[in-house]
């Protein structure tokens, strides 16, 4: 009897044993963040397509804060203070920064982000559009095609993070 009440102790400590490894195995696997602005974290986060739904909904005027995840299509090429976001079916959100209190790394493109702040929608002057697009690089030529507004779904970012 002895020796099945020790083999049945010892068996129940192999077994807590290898959960806490398990455990230990689910907290390395655990994402980590490069941080730029005000402190956010990764919760309540929704998805680009559900953001492009937001935007469809939005007038010029109004505001929605919010926070999603996408991929950075584009980033500004000159100090990164601008970005475009994916939103699916070619769309992209137009983010800057808070107070242009921080910026983005210059080769940023293609990572994945949280944004959190504000989401509205503007029209994008015809100057504002060639200054940015001078900012990310493009071509004498292709810039003085730029010759009507555009209607902007933007951003104005308060925090950010970057998958590392």
């Amino acid at each position: 009897m002895r020796k099945n009440t020790i083999l049945v102790v010892l068996a129940l400590f192999f077994l807590a044993s290898c959960k806490n490894e398990n455990n230990k195995n689910i907290e390395k696997q655990q994402i980590t963040y490069l941080s730029f602005g005000d402190t956010i974290n990764d919760s309540n986060v929704i998805s680009k397509e559900q953001m492009a739904t937001n935007y469809k909904g939005l007038k010029e005027g109004d505001t929605i804060h919010v926070k999603f995840s996408s991929k950075i299509n584009s980033v500004c090429k000159s100090k990164g203070c601008w970005m475009n976001l994916d939103l699916g079916n070619n769309q992209e959100s137009f983010v800057k920064f808070k107070d242009y209190g921080f910026f983005m790394p210059l080769n940023s493109d293609g990572r994945e982000v949280i944004v959190n702040g504000k989401a509205f929608v503007t029209t994008t002057t015809v100057e504002e559009l060639r200054h940015f697009a001078e900012d990310a690089g493009k071509s004498k030529e292709e810039i003085s095609k730029i010759t009507e507004p555009k209607y902007t779904l933007s951003f104005e970012a308060n925090g950010v993070l970057m998958k590392e």
